[in-house]
């Protein structure tokens, strides 16, 4: 195989986009015979199975990098149309697919997004993603960058360390009265706890730290909230405790709304930005607002390098506990 034939290329993120060949073949003004015939002679040349016939249609991980590639591609054409001028010929304002998790879109990541220059207008696609799981979504080719707890660079993107998301483990003092008084690491083995998915590992990793237990976790009783508001909400109201973004918590705390149970213990989770290997002036712009905004929200505490990269101690906390990169909020 020599090229991939753009045609080809093209016909088969369609496909993806539009989740059916007859609905791609609408969007291409062409006919779903020849939608099939293109996807058909790409996986010939490939020599891979590129989609699964379900419905929608999928991916699968070798049409992935074609999806990718297929979607670098169209990036890299608008940023030479725009530069040429004919920016409004393709479509006008620069359209970025960015995967950010709950906790960062609810306290810092919106207001760094205001900070994106509009010109030329720039507009954001976001997937609200668990920061462990967002890097699945850039190798899958639907988002160009992302926030996430990985350190590891996606085939074909770049990474950088922005800090750590400092989280603190709260309950609200009728809670924390009710059910802690006894003490703080029996008490919150059996307390109900606010969790925001089943994938929310974190209160648990909270009390395996806490006891020393690497068995032990929260209590059986679990609120499901899946939002980042919603949960802290959940807490300050006496559903359960839970651990809350620092800037959702303290001002509770300060308010007298919410008790820190273990002051001395937060958890403090390391947030990367990766982005694909583009030359593209409006993904480099905003990558460096965000690496800026994050600068200033996130918790530093020397663990960035100078070129951006978190330093190997930077999943520690302040007790020295090593903490887990993720919770499982998406």
């Amino acid at each position: 195989m020599d090229e991939l034939p753009l045609d080809q290329v093209r016909t088969l993120l369609a496909v993806v986009d539009e989740g059916t060949f007859d609905a791609a073949a609408a969007a291409l003004h062409v006919t779903p015979s020849a939608v099939s015939q293109r996807v058909k002679a790409l996986e010939q040349r490939t020599g891979r199975v590129l989609l699964m016939r379900t419905k929608p249609v999928r991916a699968t991980e070798s049409g992935q990098v074609v999806v990718r590639f297929a979607r670098q591609l169209a990036r890299l054409e608008r940023d030479a149309r725009a530069e040429l001028g004919m920016a409004q010929e393709s479509g006008g304002p620069v359209r970025l697919p960015i995967a950010v998790n709950a906790d960062s879109l609810a306290t810092w990541f919106l207001p760094a997004l205001t900070r994106v220059p509009q010109d030329p207008p720039v507009f954001f696609e976001l997937h609200r993603e668990d920061e462990g799981h967002t890097t699945a979504l850039l190798r899958e080719g639907q988002v160009m960058a992302a926030v996430t707890s990985s350190p590891d660079p996606v085939a074909g993107c770049t990474v950088r360390g922005l800090g750590l998301a400092r989280y603190l483990a709260v309950a609200s003092p009728g809670f924390a009265a009710r059910y802690l008084a006894g003490g703080l690491e029996q008490g919150l083995r059996e307390a109900p706890v606010i969790v925001f998915d089943r994938r929310d590992e974190l209160q648990d990793v909270f009390v395996r730290s806490l006891t020393g237990d690497q068995d032990a976790g929260a209590g059986p009783l679990r609120h499901h909230v899946p939002t980042s508001e919603g949960f802290c909400d959940a807490v300050a109201a006496g559903l359960g405790w839970g651990l809350v973004p620092e800037p959702q918590s303290e001002p509770l705390v300060r308010a007298g709304r919410l008790d820190l149970l273990a002051p001395r213990r937060p958890m403090d989770v390391p947030l990367y930005w990766q982005q694909w290997k583009l030359d593209s002036p409006a993904l480099s712009t905003v990558a460096e607002v965000v690496a800026a905004a994050a600068a200033e929200a996130l918790r530093q505490d020397g663990t960035v390098r100078r070129d951006g990269s978190l330093r190997p101690d930077g999943t520690f906390g302040q007790d020295g506990t090593r903490h887990p990169a993720g919770r499982g909020r998406s």
